[in-house]
């Protein structure tokens, strides 16, 4: 039975940002809410247990830290929660999540601990045979550590009947039946429970708030979750699928989940009223897709008289000219754009299907309204050379947007070139925070005519030209002013170590 007045579960979330950012983690990158806890924080005290977040990434804690705070809440089960905003994210800091849970049982070793995330969901057997944890979690989790905090309440509990729980079983592992999505968002998981969190510690991108916004305070939610495109590398459908199985599902299909615009302005409004924000991110795979659900949230926040500086994603595809209107009125100031590649045949490679001419018209229609872009690039895709890179990197020069992120492919575990890699026996990271863009050990995907230090070389080089290029800089100056641009200036002189180029 529930343990009155009690914590029953602890989510904890990784740290690790100095590893995975190198000197970048300290100033520069985003220090992000853990959107995933707190929609699990909220959807497992409807359901009546006691419940907290540990965010030793906002924290800064240490393994052995995080373990002398769980042994000092006493939870009946801690769950270590690997997921994240970028598609990166869950993969690169499983070194972080393994250390907190090998600390955690070194301390006490009788300690319920469970692993969920994207990664874990992506190889659940591979994470228990590796990781210090008691249980993983297959699916996205909510009805996961539900269903394992009420068995764990009982004497004797029966673990089997817990759906979507893998854990060791004799000599084996044990896979018990995969659980359902969480379909009703709006009254099963309405929110991320913020009042357990450490609100004054998160901060937005450095580009978010080019030309003067202070980057705290700063928040993330989601108004959706899922993406019904097939990208072959991104991962974020890996906690999904097998619970859209039990929902009747087709493979092909992805699900698509929406809360309700009404269920959106009421988190606005809290973290306007309580917690004073105006940066925020709107994490959803692809936020400008069904027009719907976007004009709707964008109506109610117009209609409040908020002035935010909110930033979200979108594809080159998705933005006719009235949801652009209505994204400006509502305080998007920023866009991020898939543009990926410069070249259709490497687009068409990876299933990323939009026509060469979508992107010159987004990016003007996006120009046309005021609205900053962040436009994604990708430097070795399978199909990409030294003639296909450069051509991206001269599209970049031509667009000229406010920011842009240069990245390089990755096979990251729950994506389809992740399996196109094991099959073909490419060469992978030889842990995984080599999956991390800027770890000091990253290790890029080989390309069917590159090696991956050649991608990683280029895309190192294609950073300092792009933001040292005058173009770029006169636009910064004269969009956001001295600051901003002295703040670039030493963004390209800042260099990072990279083990594989020395």
């Amino acid at each position: 039975m529930k343990r009155k007045g009690a914590i029953d579960l602890l989510l904890v979330t990784p740290g690790g940002r100095m590893t995975v950012y190198q000197a970048l983690g300290s100033t520069l990158c985003a220090i992000e809410p853990p959107v995933w806890a707190g929609l699990i924080a909220t959807y497992v005290r409807r359901h009546g247990f006691g419940v907290a977040i540990l965010d030793a990434n906002a924290e800064d804690l240490s393994p052995e830290e995080v373990a002398d705070r769980v042994a000092d809440v006493d939870p009946l089960l801690t769950a270590v929660v690997v997921y994240g905003h970028n598609p990166s994210a869950s993969t690169q800091v499983m070194p972080a999540a393994g250390a907190i849970c090998r600390a955690i049982k070194v301390m006490q070793p009788d300690r319920n601990t469970l692993l969920l995330g994207g990664h874990v969901a992506a190889l659940p057997v591979r994470t228990l045979q590796e990781e210090s944890a008691d249980f993983v979690c297959d699916g996205e989790g909510p009805v996961t550590v539900v269903e394992l905090l009420s068995a764990l309440a009982e004497s004797g509990p029966d673990l089997r009947r817990v759906r979507g729980l893998r854990y060791r079983e004799g000599p084996g592992i044990r896979t018990n039946e995969p659980a359902p999505l969480v379909e009703k968002l709006d009254t099963e998981m309405p929110g991320i429970a913020w009042d357990l969190l450490p609100m004054e510690r998160y901060r937005a991108h450095n580009w978010h708030c080019f030309g003067g916004f202070p980057r705290q305070p700063y928040a993330a939610i989601y108004t959706t979750l899922g993406c019904p495109h097939h990208c072959s590398f991104c991962c974020i459908h890996a906690p999904f699928k097998r619970g859209e199985r039990v929902l009747g599902y087709k493979e092909s299909v992805n699900s698509y989940r929406r809360w309700n615009p009404q269920s959106v302005i009421a988190t606005i409004d809290r973290l306007v009223s309580d917690y004073g924000v105006r940066n925020i991110k709107f994490a959803d795979e692809l936020f400008v897709l069904d027009p719907s659900h976007v004009s709707g949230i964008c109506d109610l926040i117009i209609g409040r008289g908020y002035d935010l500086n909110i930033w979200a994603y979108a594809r080159v595809d998705t933005l006719p000219d009235v949801l652009l209107d209505k994204l400006a009125r509502a305080g998007i100031r920023w866009l991020a754009l898939g543009i990926e590649s410069a070249s259709q045949r490497v687009r068409s490679d990876a299933v990323k299907g939009f026509a060469q001419d979508n992107i010159l018209r987004a990016v003007e229609g996006i120009r046309a309204r005021g609205i900053n872009i962040g436009a994604n690039y990708i430097f070795g895709l399978p199909e990409d050379d030294n003639e296909s890179m450069e051509t991206t990197l001269r599209l970049a020069l031509e667009l000229n947007t406010e920011w842009a992120n240069f990245n390089c492919a990755m096979a990251y575990p729950g994506s389809q070139l992740y399996s196109t890699a094991l099959e073909g026996k490419w060469s992978l990271p030889f842990d995984w925070s080599g999956y991390s863009q800027y770890a000091s050990n990253t290790v890029p995907l080989p390309t069917r005519h590159l090696s991956g230090a050649d991608v990683l070389r280029f895309r190192d080089q294609a950073f300092q030209t792009y933001f040292s290029n005058s173009a770029y800089q006169e636009r910064i100056l004269r969009k956001f002013g001295e600051d901003t641009l002295s703040h670039v200036r030493g963004l390209v002189r800042h260099k990072i170590e990279r083990g594989i180029l020395r």
